[in-house]
């Protein structure tokens, strides 16, 4: 018989985490129980606002609390390795925030803990929840796109303003916005990368990370598969509006994102364009969290929403679904996705692709511990399903 009781829930860092706390609050098989902010009065102040009563300053503190069965990390980038891995060790389920980490070293650090404890890892990557993909998948799964031919992403974004930290980072090091959807789709993995970097950040920062590149484009080689992807990422120095987009070309359909924010997205049916309206997938969530799908955790006046949740343009609705798959990954009624192994591939495709711009575009392959014996879902090329020419008059069949 499975656990009955809520899990009790711990956060860390509470910029972005903020946004998660009133939907385990509301999870009927979650219990928030406690958060933890290096700086007290930012802790109190989020404490007092959403009534969570344990609070610490301390992370070490926190994991050492018998009581709380799952770690949800939101802090800065650096961090992410060590405090995984801290957690894990002391017996916590971990739910992380992108990326992973920043070097390969440390991807494969915690996918050692993670198969050593045997705990459950998760990296709460937005775009794999995010209603666009949501929908995109379901059509995929329906063999609505026929084989699939390509798959194009971009995570545009300009980091004015953002902590110091951020000044000069390898565009490619915070990548899993758009790598992820292009692998995550039909479950490829992939198999190496080749990047090009270009243009150059402002002289101030390239001495933080010693990177040149305003832009990094790579292409991602699927293992096992002719097919590949193509991403491209930039943090500074680009004149463009934010964007967190992908493209799918399939042999019956593509999805092509589109370029500006709020216009609407393009399905192709053979040559055939049309604007697609994105449907919610709040039905797939236990209806006391259905409601965090379309608006986002600050309700009172003069509230403030964390940078990249509005650059992000809410980040697509999947905060309360990734919430969700973690609750019933460490429950056991799903698998977490994704997962230690997956997540070091979507990870390490961008950390090695901006080794490859700083080695000229060599080809680098992906270490042996980051893929698995995930078999994606793919489609044969058939013929007879592809429009065709009658006369003067072009027919598309009834696909699904």
């Amino acid at each position: 018989m499975g656990r009955t009781e809520p899990l009790r829930i711990g956060i860390v860092g509470l910029e972005f985490g903020a946004e998660f706390i009133p939907i385990y609050q509301r999870h009927p098989q979650a219990e928030m129980y406690a958060i933890c902010q290096r700086t007290q009065h930012k802790l109190d102040e989020i404490g007092h606002r959403y009534g969570v009563a344990v609070r610490y300053n301390d992370y070490a503190d926190m994991l050492a609390d018998p009581l709380i069965d799952v770690v949800h990390i939101n802090t800065p980038l650096q961090l992410h390795a060590d405090q995984v891995v801290a957690a894990l060790e002391a017996g916590k389920h971990v739910g992380c925030t992108i990326p992973m980490a920043i070097s390969v070293e440390d991807c494969k650090r915690i996918v050692d803990a993670q198969a050593r404890t045997g705990l459950t890892y998760m990296m709460m990557e937005t775009t794999l929840y995010s209603r666009e993909f949501l929908f995109v998948q379901a059509l995929y799964e329906t063999g609505a796109f026929g084989r699939l031919q390509f798959l194009r992403s971009s995570h545009h974004q300009d980091m004015t303003g953002w902590p110091s930290y951020w000044n000069g980072m390898p565009p490619m090091y915070n990548a899993t916005h758009a790598i992820a959807p292009t692998l995550g789709l039909a479950g490829y993995q992939a198999e190496y990368v080749q990047c090009l970097g270009s243009g150059s950040v402002f002289e101030s920062m390239r001495s933080n990370y010693d990177s040149p590149f305003a832009i990094e484009s790579t292409h991602l080689k699927f293992l096992g598969a002719d097919v590949g992807a193509e991403v491209t990422r930039h943090l500074w120095a680009v004149a463009r509006e934010y964007r967190e987009s992908f493209d799918v070309y399939g042999a019956i359909r593509s999805f092509e994102w589109t370029q500006t924010e709020g216009a609407a997205h393009v399905m192709y049916l053979g040559e055939e364009p049309a604007s697609v309206t994105i449907p919610d997938f709040a039905e797939r969530l236990p209806p006391e969290v259905q409601q965090f799908t379309t608006a986002g955790v600050y309700t009172d006046e003069g509230d403030t929403e964390h940078r990249s949740f509005v650059q992000g343009g809410g980040h697509g609705g999947s905060h309360p679904h990734l919430a969700h798959r973690l609750i019933q990954a460490v429950l056991g009624e799903e698998p977490a996705f994704p997962d230690a192994v997956y997540a070091a591939n979507i990870t390490c495709a961008g950390i090695l692709s901006h080794e490859s711009a700083r080695r000229g575009g060599e080809k680098l392959y992906l270490p042996e511990w980051a893929l698995s014996d995930r078999k994606p879902l793919v489609f044969p090329l058939d013929d007879t399903k592809q429009p065709q020419w009658v006369g003067s008059s072009r027919v598309v069949p009834e696909l699904i």
